[in-house]
């Protein structure tokens, strides 16, 4: 999956060569959340120079650990956590600032607008195949020993303490049909989507709710987050694989667990479908779906 975004990214890195970088003294910055096996480095530092030079925005992606191997084996509750105190350092963000998150990056994005205590107010958020509902399968890895280690473990007991406290994907699998083991040992997820009846933390919805825009990508072919719908809160019924409720028929929107349809009655959240496989957008849809929420020169 990484290697794939790395060709497509350079390819839209060389859409804009004839774009100028433009002055972004006054902009909002923005940082970007890259996938699972992913590293700031190359491709996604391409991409991230590429949404700065077109926006005229400051723009930076955030690494967590050693970035590829940690986006396996580090637990998202630690990843979260790191991602929040990077962001109360920054200095350059203590006015607020902008999200762009691909993939996994999403609940990291998602665990500091949500978990993250006396941070920054973040303005936009724009989600790019963001696994928000969970997914039903193990994410598909390219190859090497990292991945044949992580799908051996997956594969042994998602909902299993040690699982969820090695690799990162556990914390969002969530297996139609088994929902009394996601909510009882699945150790991220359920806590970020207010899952837990006796659990449902008002701050983090609040905190959801402050959002200016969510821009919410999916990818119309996606093969990698099962379902695809998953990227607009879209999701299984808890009986098993045979329905596929849409965003609005969930009780998370209906219930508004996190605030995502208070967000929607007011204009703004974007439900947004592109072409193409796993984070695989085109130059005229970044251009299109992403760079505008990126472009804001003030509060």
């Amino acid at each position: 999956m990484a290697s794939i975004l790395r060709r497509h990214v350079l390819l839209l890195t060389v859409a804009a060569v004839l774009f100028s970088a433009v002055s972004v003294s006054n902009s909002i910055p923005f940082i970007l959340f890259h996938g699972i096996g992913d590293k700031c480095s190359g491709g996604v530092s391409n991409f991230t120079q590429l949404l700065s030079n077109l926006s005229g925005s400051p723009g930076s992606c955030l690494e967590i650990g050693n970035g590829e191997t940690d986006s396996w084996f580090m637990p998202l509750t630690y990843q979260a956590s790191l991602a929040c105190e990077k962001v109360k350092m920054m200095k350059e963000l203590s006015q607020g600032y902008n999200i762009v998150a691909q993939s996994q990056g999403n609940l990291i994005a998602r665990g500091l607008i949500e978990l993250c205590d006396d941070a920054p107010p973040v303005i936009n958020y724009i989600s790019l195949g963001g696994p928000h509902a969970g997914i039903a399968a193990i994410p598909k890895c390219s190859s090497g020993p990292f991945c044949a280690i992580a799908e051996a473990l997956m594969k042994l007991e998602i909902y299993n303490d040690f699982v969820q406290d090695h690799i990162a994907p556990s914390g969002y699998v969530k297996i139609p049909g088994e929902m009394t083991k996601y909510l009882e040992h699945s150790k991220y997820l359920p806590k970020l989507n207010n899952e837990r009846p006796d659990q449902r933390n008002s701050t983090f919805r609040d905190r959801f709710m402050s959002l200016h825009n969510l821009v919410l990508v999916m990818f119309e072919n996606d093969t990698t987050l099962i379902p695809k719908e998953t990227s607009w809160f879209g999701y299984y019924t808890d009986d098993g694989f045979d329905s596929l409720l849409s965003t609005q028929q969930t009780r998370l929107y209906r219930e508004d667990w996190i605030g995502l349809k208070a967000l929607d009655a007011v204009g703004k959240v974007k439900f947004v479908s592109v072409s193409g496989d796993h984070l695989m957008i085109s130059y005229e849809d970044v251009v299109r779906y992403v760079v505008p929420y990126l472009i804001q020169t003030s509060l």
